[in-house]
């Protein structure tokens, strides 16, 4: 019903400017990718850091930054994640990159904001799989962290509240303006070539926008996968049922984000889908019941590859040193 709404109200708003203007009639169900505002700027850099140290995981090996490595789209690249002792996860790892604009965190938005999610991973025993107790046991036991600590917060003992509201602060500033397709919202109407333009409508027309929208083209709702046609690949997986314990939820997800879209692969919550070309197509069938063409869905693909925005930049953090006292990995054990 939602996909038939939004659709309806799009083309409805079209008669009153003519054909031409189809699809320009949804423009308003997007806005541009803004800077972070409000942010602090000590709670940034100490973020910063604890989001590349490895040492608060278990091994010494994993970090925020190995499963949402900031160089490749700020996921990993592969099909589900790797965690402690080369477990294999169960699910794809998420872009970190604009995740503040999510409605919530995590495939099935367990997590209510980043600062929640951020303590999940450190405890969790296939990835990270420390203890919250033990990370800040390693924190508390290096010098240079304790005094950022105390500067930051105003506290003379670390808590892990400290430790993911930095991660978190960190994390809001992963957004990523300017893509081509903000600077065509913007005005700028030679952004887009012509193909990018029948992808864009074709997204629009299609009922794509019903779930993709708002500044992040996503992540503002949960669905189902698999409206018109079974998805094969939820064994498993329960998706939102595992958080609400209702059975009407039961392989509901939360919609991804389709910023930076291309760098992101692969996609869905299972990263069954190696391209972009196969997740449209897959996308058109189970969930609009339209196949595409081999030409539309070339016109998707490309617009959809205008929405890689500016990746973030910056200085990467040096870590202060290990102490004397300073706990060891247990890789093995």
């Amino acid at each position: 019903m939602r996909v038939k709404n939004i659709v309806a109200a799009g083309l409805v708003a079209a008669g009153t400017v003519g054909a031409v203007g189809v699809a320009w009639a949804f423009d308003h169900l997007y806005s541009p990718i803004a800077p972070p505002k409000a942010i602090d700027l000590g709670k940034v850099e100490l973020g910063k850091k604890l989001y590349f140290d490895p040492r608060l995981s278990k091994s010494g090996f994993i970090s925020c930054n190995s499963c949402h490595n900031l160089s490749m789209g700020g996921t990993d690249n592969i099909k589900t994640s790797i965690g402690d002792k080369w477990q294999q996860g169960p699910i794809n790892s998420p872009t970190v990159l604009n995740s503040s604009l999510n409605l919530a965190q995590f495939w099935d938005g367990r997590a209510a904001d980043l600062k929640e999610q951020a303590g999940g991973p450190i405890a969790n025993p296939g990835e990270m799989a420390f203890t919250h107790t033990l990370a800040l046991g390693v924190l508390e036991s290096i010098p240079a962290y304790v005094r950022e600590f105390k500067l930051v917060f105003k506290k003379d003992k670390i808590d892990i509240d400290q430790v993911t509201e930095a991660i978190a602060e960190f994390e809001k500033t992963l957004v990523t303006p300017n893509s081509r397709f903000d600077q065509w919202l913007l005005g700028k109407k030679t952004a887009l070539t012509q193909d990018e333009l029948a992808g864009y409508k074709l997204f629009n027309e299609s009922g794509c926008v019903a779930c993709h929208n708002g500044p992040n083209l996503g992540g503002n709702s949960f669905q189902k996968m698999g409206i018109v046609e079974p998805y094969k690949g939820n064994e498993g997986v329960a998706g939102r049922a595992g958080v609400t314990g209702k059975d009407a939820d039961r392989f509901s997800y939360k919609v991804p984000t389709l910023r930076n879209v291309e760098l992101t692969y692969p996609y869905f919550h299972d990263g069954a889908a190696n391209t972009l070309a196969e997740a449209v197509d897959v996308m058109g069938r189970l969930q609009l019941g339209k196949k595409f063409t081999a030409d539309e869905n070339g016109k998707i693909v490309a617009f959809l590859k205008t929405l890689t925005g500016d990746q973030p930049t910056f200085t990467l953090p040096i870590l202060p040193p290990s102490a004397d006292n300073t706990p060891r990995p247990t890789p093995f054990n």
